[in-house]
């Protein structure tokens, strides 16, 4: 029966795409909707495969951007992190801020970074780890809160060191929710580098994106967001099999 269920459920998501995908591809062959309005998945497949030979420098572009801000945000929001659970002072002080941080839309600091720091990588990383760093500081703090307080002062009347408090037991404890946000940062991190390449660069699928929609070439667009999909679901796949690795305890649980 419990087989039975998760096939099911995984059956049922996969049959309702194929119809949206269906009916997408319907409506654009009868002429309901024109073609230069929203190209068909047929034309936007057949011109990811014509594009793909001479975007993969863009794809690499991108993936650099996405990866070293991601890397950077992970060790702002790793030490962020532990200030803020171990000095209440600074807890106070910054939360706000990193709050207020997130009601700024990106799209209008990308532009100052841009002439702040130049066209070249730098403001394409600040843009990636301005998105990126929320999530992970914040589900890493939830985690370290949720430590059973019992077992700090246990650990407190045995002698232990705050170092070997946080080793041993408030790191493990956090860390299914501290791979919660880097899944959900990793999905982010590819958008913020092609946002920051839409304001200003000359490569990656940000630059490649605005140069095909000025040509009014719709199914290449469409064609580089899925590009984008994939790019993102592939760094949330990697995350996900990272954290399956070490924290085994939590597979158990499910």
């Amino acid at each position: 029966m419990k087989k039975y269920i998760n096939i099911r459920n995984s059956f049922l998501p996969v049959l309702f795409q194929i119809i949206i995908l269906f009916l997408w591809q319907f409506t654009i062959d009868k002429g309901i909707i024109e073609r230069f309005i929203l190209p068909s998945p047929t034309d936007v497949i057949d011109a990811l495969f014509k594009i793909l030979p001479a975007i993969k420098g863009h794809i690499f572009v991108t993936l650099k951007e996405a990866i070293l801000g991601f890397v950077m945000s992970i060790i702002i929001a790793l030490v962020l992190a532990i200030l803020m659970d171990n000095i209440k002072l600074i807890r106070k002080s910054l939360y706000p801020i990193l709050i207020v941080s997130q009601t700024i839309p990106t799209v209008v600091l990308a532009p100052l970074f841009g002439m702040w720091f130049g066209f070249g990588l730098t403001p394409k990383i600040i843009v990636v780890i301005l998105i990126c760093f929320f999530p992970i500081v914040i589900s890493l703090m939830d985690g370290l809160d949720s430590v059973d307080k019992d077992m700090i002062n246990l650990l407190k009347l045995m002698g232990a060191s705050k170092i070997q408090i946080f080793k041993l037991v408030k790191l493990p404890a956090a860390m299914v929710n501290f791979f919660s946000g880097l899944r959900i940062a990793a999905t982010y991190s590819i958008m913020g580098a092609v946002i920051g390449e839409w304001v200003g660069g000359d490569a990656g699928l940000g630059f490649y994106m605005m140069r095909v929609k000025k040509s009014f070439a719709i199914d290449k667009v469409f064609a580089v967001t899925i590009i984008i999909i994939l790019l993102s679901m592939l760094l949330f796949g990697v995350l996900y099999f990272i954290e399956r690795l070490l924290t085994p305890w939590n597979e158990k649980e499910k």
